[in-house]
């Protein structure tokens, strides 16, 4: 067995190092250094120390563990965990830098250990540690939300770990059958069908669709992602919704099903973003929608239609980190990411601005930009498969994407036609354009330079994918139709601008049919049931004082003589044999 030290393992343990360290500059670079242990043991794995690395599907296993009747494959090596992993430490690398500034020591050890486990699911190469791991990636960002404090993020806290148990007992539930169907614990292409004898798949396929917030399941990521602190939610946009998406591609590519969730969710998504009045909210719904694209492509199932999955959730992961930060710098300096309570910060944070619009660019896809060569490659697949309606409906989600990050987004936080921010928000900002710490600038600076770099050099993204690709992103007809539907896109928007303001709003999402439900049920326990059993154990006490002033009385004792008592215990013998003989 060739023994391969695991990027994850490393990540956690020294993680929980971290409080204890007693001085706060050695502290900060021990942190920052944590995903580089982790990128330097994956890039010796490229190089070939451990053994060349097999393309996808094909794998290397590396640390083998026995148990029960099984052998877990703890570390399982190809070149689609190899990519996930490379992308996990980048960010988390970038993620650190910019939460520089966070004094809960304990936010960074869970940090860790979200990093860390999402590095353990992806090199899993058996359904028992893949579940082992996604259970700690589902209860680090519940610590993630409380650590903020309020009464919201504590809320939202709470529901994001429901529906995370949900996603885990559908998994669990559906490994336990798998296994005992087929005798194996491989983590690799699982049979799906309709029927009882796919009830396992299907439940292994619910809970990985929870995971990858596709819709209908998609309510908590909005919910919980705009919830948590500016750094803690920047580290919850990147691995909880890859890693399923890394599950999907591992276990269920060429799944039809996928394929319709993932147009649905891209589309949804871009209309409730409409309707947003808060940043992060937007971003999320927005996260859900490019979601949708990998999810699309992993039902599609063509080589490219994987590797279009493959480097878009790659690219998303540092485009929407970028994003994030953006709005995070806003949130931490002006205290909210309301959109009718910003606009005309561009003087102060010209910065934050144009490093959050290269994001922006991205995830529209945007020519130049990373999000161009990865989501058009899904799209290409689409239209090579013959899928016309799956064709037509991504290209509309890109326009919608480019309409609300690309442009409603910047225009209500940083211009809005404004020359300078509201009084409330102008009195917390200095008389500078550097009102954004510098380790956020840094990280932000990375972020936005790998979405250009990617996005002008395609190749260093596309040498990486599981297939061999032959996909050529810059065609005259590819960009210069994409340019066009945004000129286009822009042109509308600048004609309806006014009605693209921040507006006070509570969007009602598919979360409504588990919410009301449950509050109907809480307000049922504490209202009517609670009532009853108060009025049930008033008159079981009335009962039983009746009844003990009863016995006590002198004229009852009389009649409890031990004759009485005896021929009573006669009866109740004859009664009960008599019944043992009619049972005979």
């Amino acid at each position: 067995m060739n023994f391969w030290i695991h990027p994850g393992l490393v990540i956690c343990i020294g993680g929980f190092l971290i409080p204890f360290i007693p001085w706060k500059r050695i502290k900060q670079t021990y942190f920052l250094a944590l995903p580089l242990c982790g990128l330097a043991i994956m890039a010796s794995t490229s190089l070939g120390v451990f053994g060349d690395v097999p393309p996808w599907p094909d794998a290397l296993q590396k640390w083998n563990m026995p148990f029960l009747q099984y052998t877990l494959d703890i570390v399982r090596i190809n070149k689609l965990s190899v990519l996930f992993g490379y992308v996990y430490v980048i960010a988390a690398f970038c993620m650190n830098i910019y939460a520089l500034g966070v004094k809960n020591d304990w936010e960074h050890v869970v940090a860790m250990i979200y990093v860390g486990s999402a590095l353990g699911a992806i090199f899993a190469g058996d359904l028992f540690t893949l579940f082992f791991c996604l259970e700690i990636m589902s209860w680090a960002p519940f610590f993630i939300l409380l650590f903020r404090g309020t009464k919201k993020s504590k809320g939202a806290a709470i529901r994001y770990i429901l529906w995370h148990h949900f996603s885990g007992v559908c998994l669990l539930t559906g490994i336990l059958i798998h296994t005992h169907q087929t005798g194996s614990i491989e983590f690799s292409q699982i049979p799906w069908g309709w029927g009882g004898q796919y009830l396992g798949s299907n439940l292994i396929l619910l809970g990985f669709i929870v995971n990858a917030a596709t819709a209908p399941f998609h309510s908590w990521l909005p919910d919980t992602y705009s919830e948590a602190s500016p750094s803690g939610s920047v580290y919850m946009t990147a691995f909880t919704t890859k890693t399923a998406v890394f599950c999907l591609i591992t276990a269920f590519a060429g799944v039809p099903l996928l394929m319709w969730m993932g147009v649905i969710s891209a589309m949804f998504a871009v209309f409730m973003a409409v309707l947003e009045n808060d940043g992060r909210r937007l971003l999320s719904y927005h996260i859900v929608s490019q979601v949708g694209y990998m999810v699309a492509g992993v039902g599609i199932g063509t080589e490219m239609a994987i590797n279009g999955a493959a480097a878009h959730a790659f690219c998303h992961i540092i485009y929407k980190a970028l994003l994030y930060m953006g709005v995070g710098c806003i949130l931490l300096m002006s205290g909210t990411a309301k959109f009718d309570r910003l606009g005309g910060l561009y003087k102060y944070m010209p910065i934050s601005f144009w490093m959050t619009m290269v994001g922006a660019f991205s995830i529209s896809g945007f020519p130049l930009f990373s999000g161009f060569v990865s989501k058009t490659m899904t799209i290409e697949a689409s239209e090579l498969a013959h899928l016309p309606i799956v064709y037509l409906l991504l290209e509309g989600a890109s326009i919608g994407t480019f309409l609300h990050t690309g442009l409603k987004l910047p225009w209500n936080v940083w211009l809005q036609g404004m020359d300078e921010p509201p009084a409330e928000i102008r009195a917390k900002l200095k008389d500078s354009a550097f009102n954004t710490p510098v380790h956020m600038l840094i990280a932000m600076g990375v972020l936005a330079f790998l979405c250009l770099s990617i996005g002008l050099r395609p190749n260093i993204l596309y040498d990486l994918l599981p297939y061999p690709v032959e996909f050529v992103p810059y065609t005259v007809t590819r960009v210069f139709s994409i340019t066009q539907m945004f000129i286009f896109s822009f042109l509308g928007f600048w004609l309806l601008r006014k009605w693209l303001g921040g507006h006070p709003t509570f969007v009602l999402d598919t979360d409504w049919l588990v919410r009301m439900p449950g509050r109907m049920m809480i307000g049922f326990c504490k209202g009517p049931l609670l009532a009853f059993g108060a009025s049930l154990d008033r008159r079981i006490i009335q009962f039983s004082g009746s009844f003990i002033r009863k016995i006590k009385d002198p004229d009852i004792e009389m009649y409890l003589t031990p004759k009485t008592i005896g021929l009573g215990v006669v009866i109740s013998l004859i009664l009960f044999s008599a019944f043992l003989v009619f049972r005979i």
